[in-house]
């Protein structure tokens, strides 16, 4: 097909955000390169999961998308579960035996859980891009504006690049974004938000026969003091997926380092008190493990974009993965950012800066608030929300009205939006030329 713009854009990061817009770029005929720093495309970390909001963000991006995540995720293995997204189940203290742990409540969406590893997901996308659109091995070094207009990448091997529009999809320690807001300036930086996480996969047959099948094959939040341990199915329901997060008020060692080698004897004195079946399927977890470091965007990024470069995804509001919608944002950013790119409106590098504008202007206070309400509800899941403490009813209508505001959107309306304030700035433009 043949390219309708007279600019070209390179993407940086082949994370989910930079694949999922190099996708909707591409099959959009809009010149785009993308430079990925590791030798090949891949992800780090386990499982997670999608939102409705996001299933529409795919669609509107490209379909493939969609028919990807179809592949490869898992629903809750229960039928009468389909449309659960947790049970949440109180996990501290007592005696509870592996089976008949009450529910406290259940949160349900249209689209239940689907659980899926974040690499398998990638190598279905991987197919969607076409030979020679990307280019490995290249590490952001710094940005520099020609004399022609034209802005210059300078990476790490000595090499270079040049584009109209960069737009930096490189996760949560973006060089993309210390480019836009200054190297000084807090937003530069990922601040740790006092919790950890261990992950850990388990065979489906060793959970069911430890925690009983019903807890094992479909996903469950175990609430606790300063902790809570998440599960859901994966790979198909052969694996079950074990997040435990702990608090803490000790500051991370290294925050150039997200992940440290932890052992399984450190988990378990982390969940001392919590319920039997809990610390018995904590134990088929691995002897050592990877402990990760949930960091974020706490300090808001006061600009999405400077002149023809921006941000997307992680690199311009990653969160905490309480509310388990970070990756459906990332491809909700692609969606819009494509769809203002692909306007017919938006012809050559002139028109660049407004479409990054107004992204800024439709994204950053959605974003932004979903960084904030990750924190808050993860505290609601460990007991220590003010005000909310270990009232089941509050922490469910806390999830509930939030999640509401995570899922219940139009997609196309969103994008519908954000063309017409694109049109507005368009016309300012013109009027002031």
């Amino acid at each position: 097909m043949p390219h309708t713009k007279d600019f070209e854009v390179a993407i940086v990061g082949g994370g989910i955000a930079g694949l999922t817009l190099a996708i909707a770029l591409n099959c959009r005929s809009i010149p785009v390169t993308l430079y990925e720093q590791a030798p090949a495309f891949g992800e780090i970390g386990a499982g997670v999961s999608f939102s409705p909001n996001a299933a529409q963000a795919m669609k509107m991006c490209h379909q493939g998308i969609y028919e990807a995540f179809e592949k490869v995720r898992t629903r809750n293995l229960w039928p009468s579960k389909e449309k659960v997204w947790f049970d949440y189940v109180d996990g501290y203290g007592g005696e509870t035996q592996s089976a008949g742990q009450p529910t406290a409540f259940s949160i349900s969406n249209s689209l239940g859980q689907n659980g899926l590893h974040r690499a398998h997901f990638l190598e279905e996308m991987v197919k969607l891009i076409p030979k020679g659109l990307a280019r490995f091995g290249k590490q952001l070094q710094g940005i520099t504006e020609c004399s022609n207009g034209k802005l210059v990448m300078n990476f790490e091997d000595g090499t270079s690049a040049e584009a109209d529009a960069i737009i930096g999809c490189d996760g949560i320690k973006s060089r993309v974004r210390q480019t836009i807001v200054g190297v000084t300036h807090p937003s530069a930086y990922p601040v740790y938000t006092h919790k950890y996480a261990y992950r850990g996969l388990v065979p489906m047959g060793d959970a069911s026969a430890t925690i009983g099948e019903e807890r094992a094959q479909n996903a469950c939040m175990y609430m606790g003091y300063g902790g809570h341990v998440l599960t859901f199915p994966v790979n198909h329901g052969n694996t079950l997926n074990i997040v435990a997060f702990k608090t803490s008020s000790e500051n991370w060692p290294d925050s150039q380092r997200l992940t440290r080698p932890g052992r399984r004897e450190d988990l378990l004195h982390d969940f001392e008190g919590y319920k039997p079946n809990i610390i018995k399927l904590l134990k088929l977890i691995s002897p050592t493990l990877d402990v990760w470091a949930i960091f974020d965007l706490g300090e808001p990024v006061p600009t999405f974009y400077k002149g023809c470069v921006c941000i997307s995804g992680d690199a311009a509001h990653a969160t905490s993965p309480h509310h388990g919608a970070g990756a459906g944002f990332c491809i909700e950013d692609s969606a819009i950012l494509a769809e203002l790119l692909a306007d017919e409106r938006v012809k050559t590098r002139n028109q660049l800066e407004a479409v990054f504008a107004t992204f800024d202007a439709e994204r950053r206070s959605r974003t932004q608030w979903l960084v904030e309400s990750s924190r808050w509800i993860g505290d609601c899941y460990e007991w220590r929300a003010e005000g909310i403490g270990r009232d089941f009813s509050k922490i469910e209508n806390e999830i509930n009205k939030r999640n509401a505001v995570i899922a219940n959107i139009d997609m196309e309306e969103m994008c519908a939006q954000a063309k017409e304030e694109l049109g507005k700035r368009l016309a300012g433009n013109a009027s002031l030329g």
